[in-house]
């Protein structure tokens, strides 16, 4: 028996051709229903798998539908407690679509979970900046299962949703190297047993240094500010290289600290005044995309990593090292300068 075959009920009348909004959001206000969940995708075979991983954790699927029905959607229509969308290539209309869901989903206080393409990465990044909506990029299901997960744990759902206490800081950073090392085992028994499924691992030629030693992070200049003494960027570019080159020696798996590879990039591109993309930060980190953006989440929820909206353009955004952040990297600097005595 499959999933799907277990949960058939849930599945009774789910196509959004038939919308359920009207008569469901009645059941969806009740204090003992369980969190209802709508899912927005054009392949309608990662409908059914979104829709079997959502009823296994134990949340009510109300209905499925491509995601020019989530365009055409009407405002008062309740969505539900949890949105799941798939868009790994973005068009004109999948742009409108993603804002307005966002808005609403600010609005409402609805949970979403938004899987794309790395090639689409920055597009649904710009899109996506009131929710705080979980990205991922091209996720195992294991990485779906775990994102869910963290809706489960989320503070921000309401008393329907179970939570009993507001997470710490020390909690939501332990939360997300327990998931990490979830989605690292899932991943590898998903391989030994032949799973096809993409982990997105970056590839050593994915970092690209020219002969000065800087790479690319989305080649723009911004104006600089009143802000701390930063390294030369020439030396933290150097720390970076020496980081990387451990790979050719020994497995990556062993070294990674996705968080301080970050927060080394971004220090060099604020000495350097470019602005960094979020595609750019996640090659940088190391790790597979969509760990990459857990760990871009949990530092901007720390303050230590802050969204930069591009004012020429509303669809992009890049990301920067907060103002505590870029003291703190610069007093860590000036420490580990007088500390060592020059060769």
């Amino acid at each position: 028996m499959t999933l799907v075959q277990a949960f058939a009920p849930n599945f009774a009348a789910t196509d959004f051709d038939v919308p359920p909004f009207a008569d469901e959001q009645a059941a969806w206000l009740s204090p003992s229903a369980p969190l209802a969940v709508s899912i927005f995708a054009d392949r309608s075979y990662l409908r059914m798998e979104m829709a079997e991983d959502a009823s296994a954790a134990g949340l009510r699927v109300c209905g499925t539908g491509e995601l020019a029905q989530l365009l055409n959607a009407r405002a008062e229509q309740t969505l539900g407690d949890l949105v799941l969308v798939d868009c790994p290539l973005l068009e004109g209309a999948d742009i409108a679509a993603l804002v307005s869901l966002d808005e609403r989903a600010a609005r409402t206080s609805s949970q979403l979970i938004v899987s794309t393409s790395v090639g689409a990465l920055d597009d649904v990044f710009g899109c996506l900046d009131q929710s705080g909506a979980q990205i991922l990029v091209n996720p195992s299901r294991s990485d779906r299962v775990i994102a869910l997960g963290h809706v489960l744990a989320s503070p921000t759902l309401s008393a329907k949703g179970g939570r009993v206490r507001e997470l710490s800081d020390t909690d939501r950073m332990s939360l997300l190297r327990l998931t990490q090392q979830v989605s690292e085992i899932a991943n590898r028994l998903e391989t030994l047993s032949g799973s096809s499924a993409a982990t997105d691992h970056v590839q050593a030629s994915a970092f690209a240094f020219d002969a000065t030693g800087e790479r690319d992070c989305a080649g723009v200049r911004i104006a600089r500010g009143t802000r701390p003494s930063l390294p030369d960027p020439r030396l933290v570019r150097k720390i970076i290289r020496q980081r990387q080159l451990r790979a050719r020696f020994f497995e990556g798996d062993l070294f990674a600290d996705p968080a301080w590879d970050m927060l080394l990039d971004l220090t060099a591109a604020r000495a350097e005044h470019k602005r960094v993309s979020v595609t750019s930060l996640c090659i940088a980190s190391g790790v597979p995309p969509t760990t990459a953006l857990r760990w871009i989440g949990q530092l901007t929820e720390a303050e230590l990593l802050c969204r930069a909206e591009d004012v020429t353009d509303r669809r992009r955004a890049f990301i920067a090292l907060s103002d505590k952040a870029a003291d703190a990297m610069a007093h860590y600097f000036a420490e580990i300068e007088a500390a060592v005595p020059p060769l």
